[in-house]
């Protein structure tokens, strides 16, 4: 059978395949290509993925061609063409995967590029409709307008979160790469794009890969109540059906961009979806970064929310927040700074209300303050309001007018309550037919229409007090019970009542729904609830530290757990006393061990005593400064961690290793000079000099390897740890020391030696400390625990690459056993005591807390279980309680 007569049959068994040259606009050719799926029989996003193959980035990393995210979101998106990469591989999987004959694909493809080519120009948008126009509705019964309008929330709130899930699933991938994928194209559209900033294109990435993470952490998989808002005056509420439908989460993108100056105050009753909406914003006004859909000419700022409670009072704004950009998303410091003067960062501010202490003892000077700062901040002309969004809860910003505070030339809206009708589409939403809760449904609805129904549904007027009723009786609780309403006229008491016992049956509720999964006895819910009120607990003292002093420690605020911060809940001075302790006896063991590794001493020996006295200042010097490090009031962790390719950290050895080497033998060599040839010979001094610099070097370069971005400069490096690198000098003066005066040196040789090897050292401290600190443009959004777990595992390296130079050090005078012993309890010792004090602090201050019962003794198990019990959450590298009421609700009160 000849090719045409298999043409032939296609044709008459399989009917055409969708004609892309109909389309006439970027909606009619995606759903060409919808058309084209379903024309093929329907194939699964996964089967699309394998039949798309596979493509090279820029930097040579495979990838596939067609993602599952990526596929789903280009389906749903109709305001913009896909590009011609994802068409091609697009149609070829669907084809391939209906068997059409290979030899008629490029045909096809043909048809495909030349009906893309004749809209790839300018894509006419219909222009917003005017306020009167969103907000007048359509001339039909009420009652179907409310339903109507429900359901298409509650459907486009599950439409939007996976769509946003999906953009952000798209970051993250490149994210893991290391920069932006660049995939190769046929089509003009890659080469005539004006090229787009760096720094802007990585810092929209992470800020969708964390903004996915925390909408995850909020929503727990589910769809939010359908949150309604509108402007801060507008009287009108929802509980009249007939009333006007106010703008949702899935029109605050378009809300925004149609704001002229662009300063948007979000304000809302605690639970009423401020933080969510605010993550929508900036999810919305991030996919034409992510997507490469911005409009030619218009620039286009990267959204970035960032929790106000961070800010400190009398830190300049723009200062702030380009050291939180370099902070929380890897820019490099002049990125960052570049970013914030040409104004290509909206900063979205969450929790204005967060700033001061509750109960307000007085004006709330720390959020004056802040909008103080914003009203100063202009945009690039400087004669106009800089583009800025805050959030904040309705009691905070009626403080703030009553004193004439507040964000100038803004834009206010209002988040309502929900209403009894969005209320019962969302319990249908969640518990539909056939679902175990769905009998309970009729339940709630007679509880709000009944005649207590005004109380109830104050109680559940929010997302978040809905969210806490159905988790309660998921967890079968009574709803009769958790709704119950005393003979009390006061509706807000009584509202207030059901409030208390929905927030009191959440943490047993979710300690039911989760169990845990790790090995272990189940968490009991009274352990869970007392554990998390001693960490609120923490949370009110790190409130009260930061208003009595104006730099804070990073990290210290009144709602973020930062694992290295807790040690505190040990009790301060005990905690800082057996730290102290420990360290000076790793100082002394470590001490110890080179002493008796070295093994030069002769008592009595005359010619000696420059060289015995030398060691035994430098070593007790050394513990001094060890014992110092200890006693610093809050030792950081830092860094973020790096997502390397294993070939790229072994190349990066090696280069290390080979660059370390000759210096080594240098060393060496130098010391074969200094010691005259008596103690070892030249072969030796060569060996072994460069078998300590190709380790040193390719430690390294392994490190180095993981730095493509930001490194700190010298200077940054010295000023960030000059005690820390002081020790790293004498430790080095204090290994050179052995071999001299084991040949007899003189004062001048012994001299010569110490500031040579102190140099060498200091020098080597600090290329440790820049190519383990900083970001990487390679570098995952940190987890809360990574910098603390970097931080013994840098140490001990450092101590252990140190151990290797003593080690050839004590085999001149020492068994080969004996000395790899000393060197490994020196090297590990040296660690512990220099490298990992953050470390070593937080796991005293935890075993203390665990022993007196504060809290578990595996706490991290417990926090991550916490986090998938949606009682906590992860924000950035940081956790927080699920919501500042539950906070609230949890702090014990302070006793008298």
């Amino acid at each position: 059978m000849v090719a045409g007569e298999d043409e032939a049959l296609m044709a008459a068994d399989h009917p055409r395949p969708p004609d892309p040259t109909e389309a006439g606009s970027a909606a009619d050719f995606v759903r060409s290509l919808v058309r084209l799926k379903r024309w093929a029989g329907e194939p699964s996003l996964s089967r699309l993925r394998s039949l798309g193959g596979q493509t090279v980035t820029s930097d040579g990393t495979t990838i596939d061609a067609l993602p599952k995210s990526t596929t789903s979101h280009v389906l749903r998106q109709t305001d913009r063409l896909p590009r011609w990469d994802f068409v091609k591989a697009f149609v070829t999987a669907c084809f391939r995967y209906c068997d059409y004959p290979a030899e008629l694909i490029p045909g096809e493809l043909e048809r495909w590029r030349v009906a893309r080519t004749a809209l790839a120009g300018p894509v006419p948008r219909t222009p917003p409709a005017s306020d009167a126009e969103r907000r007048t509705p359509p001339a039909v019964d009420p009652a179907e307008a409310m339903a109507a309008e429900v359901s298409a929330a509650v459907a486009a709130e599950a439409m939007a979160a996976e769509a946003f899930a999906m953009v952000a699933a798209e970051a993250v991938a490149a994210v893991s790469m290391g920069g932006a994928v660049q995939i190769a194209a046929t089509d003009a559209e890659a080469t005539d794009r004006p090229g787009r900033d760096h720094a802007a294109e990585l810092l929209a990435r992470r800020v969708a890969r964390e903004e996915d993470r925390a909408r995850k952490g909020l929503l727990g998989g589910y769809t939010i109540a359908p949150v309604s808002f509108g402007p801060y005056e507008d009287p009108i509420h929802l509980d009249d059906a007939g009333g006007e439908m106010k703008d949702g989460p899935r029109s605050i993108g378009r809300f925004f961009t149609d704001l002229h100056p662009q300063r948007l105050l979000i304000v809302g009753e605690s639970g009423a979806g401020k933080t969510v909406l605010a993550i929508e914003l900036v999810l919305q006004l991030l996919e034409p970064f992510l997507t490469g859909g911005e409009r030619p000419g218009h620039p286009q700022m990267v959204p970035v929310r960032l929790d106000a409670a961070r800010w400190t009072l009398g830190s300049p704004f723009e200062p702030w927040l380009a050291e939180q950009l370099a902070h929380d998303f890897g820019l490099t410091a002049k990125d960052a700074e570049r970013l914030v003067r040409d104004r290509q960062v909206l900063p979205v501010l969450d929790g204005l209300d967060e700033l001061d202490p509750e109960p307000s003892m007085g004006p709330p000077r720390r959020a004056i303050g802040l909008l103080t700062e914003l009203n100063r901040y202009s945009d690039l002309s400087g004669r106009r309001p800089g583009a800025v969004v805050v959030t904040c809860r309705a009691a905070r910003h009626t403080e703030l007018s009553l004193v004439r505070a507040g964000l100038d030339n803004a834009t206010r809206i209002h988040l309502y309550d929900l209403t009894i009708e969005q209320i019962n589409a969302y319990l249908r939403t969640r518990w539909p037919d056939g679902h175990p809760c769905d009998i309970h449904r009729d339940g709630l609805h007679a509880a709000l229409s009944g005649p207590s129904g005004r109380a109830v549904h104050a109680a559940l007027a929010t997302p978040w007090r809905l969210l806490l009723t159905v988790t309660a009786v998921e967890s079968g609780a009574d709803p009769d019970e958790l709704l119950r309403v005393d003979q009390n006229p006061d509706t807000r008491s009584a509202a207030a009542r059901i409030a208390r016992r929905l927030l009191g049956a959440y943490v047993p509720a979710a300690t039911a729904l989760a169990p845990r999964a790790a090995h272990g006895t189940p968490y009991r819910p009274e352990q869970v609830r007392s554990w998390l009120e001693n960490l609120a607990a923490h949370l009110r003292w790190q409130a009260a530290r930061t208003t009595e002093t104006d730099r804070p420690p990073p990290g210290m605020t009144p709602i973020d757990i930062v694992p290295h911060l807790l040690w505190p809940i040990g009790g301060q001075r005990r905690v800082r006393a057996v730290h102290c302790l420990c360290c000076v006896i790793f100082a002394v063991v470590a001490m110890l061990a080179f002493w008796a590794g070295s093994a030069v001493d002769r008592p009595g020996d005359p010619r000696d005593w420059l060289g015995e006295g030398l060691t035994l200042s430098l070593m007790a010097g050394w513990v001094v400064i060890a014992t110092g490090l200890s006693m610093s009031q809050w030792p950081t962790a830092a860094g973020g961690r790096a997502n390397v390719p294993r070939r790229r950290r072994v190349i990066g050895g090696l280069f290390g290793a080979l660059a370390g080497g000759p210096v080594g033998a240098l060393c060496g060599l130098t010391g074969l000079v200094l010691t005259e040839g008596r103690v070892f010979g030249p072969v030796f001094a060569i060996a072994a000099g460069a078998a300590g610099g190709a380790v040193f070097g390719a430690v390294i370069g392994l490190t180095a390897a993981a730095r493509q971005g930001e490194r700190m400069t010298i200077s940054e490096a010295v000023r960030a740890e000059p005690v820390t690198l002081l020790g790293f000098g004498l430790c080095g003066a204090l290994t050179g020391l052995p071999p001299l005066r084991l040949a007899g040196a003189g004062p001048v040789a012994l001299t010569a030696e110490i500031i040579g090897a102190f140099a060498l050292a200091f020098a080597l401290g600090v290329l440790f400390k820049i190519t383990t600190g900083g970001w990487s443009e390679d570098a995952e959004l940190a987890h809360p625990r990574e910098a603390l777990h970097r931080n013994p595992m840098i140490g001990v390296a450092f101590g252990l690459t140190g151990g290797v130079a003593a080690f050839l050090v004590f085999v001149m005078n020492q068994g080969i056993v004996q000395s790899l012993a000393c060197a490994l309890v020196g090297g590990v010792t040296f660690g512990l005591a220099f490298g990992a004090v953050a470390w070593s602090r937080t796991m005293i201050g935890l075993i203390i807390a665990a022993a007196r019962g504060v809290l578990p003794l595996r706490l991290w198990t417990f926090l991550d279980w916490a986090c998938e019990a949606r009682l906590l959450r992860v924000s950035g590298a940081t956790y927080q309680f699920r919501h500042r009421e539950l906070q609230d609700f949890l702090t014990p009160s302070e006793p008298d």
